[in-house]
């Protein structure tokens, strides 16, 4: 198995910290890191049936069984037993001790912050990104069959195709958890509203319309989408909100944060089908914000990403933090540059600068092979995207 980045940061935690707590999606690699990392570490995984009745029923005695510590994977399934778990670790106030993974950010965070606040680093863990996909032994070599694959580890360490890993990916994973978490009785409407989302990457959320499509109503689509969110599934990019004297929008953009699940969920079962499909623009934003993000929380650093869009049609993809200052990405599929793909860059640029600040860097990803070099603007292709940051 390949090494992953954030192999490094949660090692430095763990001498930091009595806990440290990884989470993210399902099958993005969370069990495997922790064992490279913590090769002498007893592992056990609170999905079995009878490992889970133990610590839920008898918390000491579970967590007794492993007086130096242990991996406890997906501990959101015994939330109480993190209260009992504070206890033993007050009591030995030692560094390192406990691994923690989970595949329901909401439900454990909550669980955390009640119960292990101060004594738990947290980091996540998402699907490989560029780089670390490269590390496997046959990567795919161009810009589609790299989306339409996605990342996750099984698919390329296995070399089983996308479609019959997916499949069983949203059976086994995605529709479980939500039945699990919001008791979903009719499973087909969830269905319908898990395909609707994907036809919508890259766009602003727009609940009602949603609700209306996939036949439920606004409240139920607002808390089936937050379980999409808080599983990993889907990720909201936030809008900009500096005061700028403009009217900005307000809603957020939906976006999958793994590619090759947006493809199976649109249908897409060839790479080629992207080179013309009416959303492939979508699918290429959707996997750059991806990147992106996944390059932030690898090194474990804030993700600190919001876009720009305006009344007026004036819109920048994406706005990466950097101290105080903001650097702008604009995202092209197309594999030829032109200089509109950085006009709404300059533009942005010089509305901040009459407000006495500006961007800090202005970079254009697109769909090409070449990297041009122009003084205003960093055009990079797809392949140097983690040059990014």
């Amino acid at each position: 198995m390949i090494q992953r980045t954030l192999e490094r940061r949660v090692l430095e935690l763990a001498r930091r910290f009595p806990i440290v707590t990884i989470t993210g999606p399902r099958q993005s690699g969370k069990t495997t890191l922790c064992r490279m990392a913590f090769p002498e570490k007893p592992y056990v995984s609170l999905e079995a049936l009878d490992t889970r009745e133990f610590a839920v029923s008898d918390p000491r005695g579970f967590l007794a069984q492993f007086p130096t510590g242990a991996v406890l994977d997906e501990v959101q399934r015994a939330p109480d037993l993190l209260s009992y778990l504070q206890v033993v670790s007050d009591e030995s106030r030692r560094n390192g001790e406990w691994v923690l993974t989970g595949s329901q950010n909401l439900a454990l965070l909550e669980s955390i912050s009640q119960s292990l606040a101060g004594r738990s680093a947290m980091v996540q863990l998402l699907p490989p990104d560029l780089r670390e996909l490269r590390r496997f032994p046959d990567p795919p070599a161009d810009l589609w069959s790299t989306v339409f694959a996605g990342a996750y580890p099984r698919i390329h360490q296995e070399g089983i195709p996308p479609g019959d890993f997916l499949d069983g990916y949203v059976a086994s994973y995605v529709e479980r958890d939500v039945r699990q978490v919001l008791r979903v009785g009719d499973l087909a409407s969830f269905q319908t509203f898990l395909r609707l989302c994907s036809g919508r990457t890259g766009q602003l959320v727009n609940l009602s319309g949603l609700g209306s499509d996939a036949g439920i109503s606004y409240h139920t689509a607002r808390a089936w989408l937050s379980v999409l969110e808080a599983g990993f599934i889907v990720f909201l990019l936030r809008p900009f909100f500096g005061n700028l004297g403009k009217r900005l929008v307000k809603r957020p953009k939906l976006f999958f944060l793994d590619s090759g699940l947006l493809c199976f969920l649109l249908g897409i079962r060839e790479p080629v089908q992207l080179e013309t499909h009416p959303l492939r623009g979508e699918v290429f934003e959707t996997w750059v914000v991806s990147e992106v993000l996944k390059s932030h929380l690898h090194r474990a650093k804030p993700a600190d990403l919001l876009f720009y869009r305006d009344a007026k049609g004036l819109e920048v993809d994406l706005l990466i933090q950097r101290g105080h200052e903001w650097a702008g990405l604009e995202i092209k599929s197309a594999r030829t540059a032109t200089p509109t793909f950085w006009e709404g860059l300059a533009k942005l640029d010089a509305l901040l600068r009459s407000r006495g600040t500006g961007l800090c860097e202005r970079t254009v990803v697109y769909g090409g092979e070449t990297e041009i070099r122009r003084s205003e603007v960093r055009i990079l292709p797809w392949r140097e995207i983690d040059r990014i940051d």
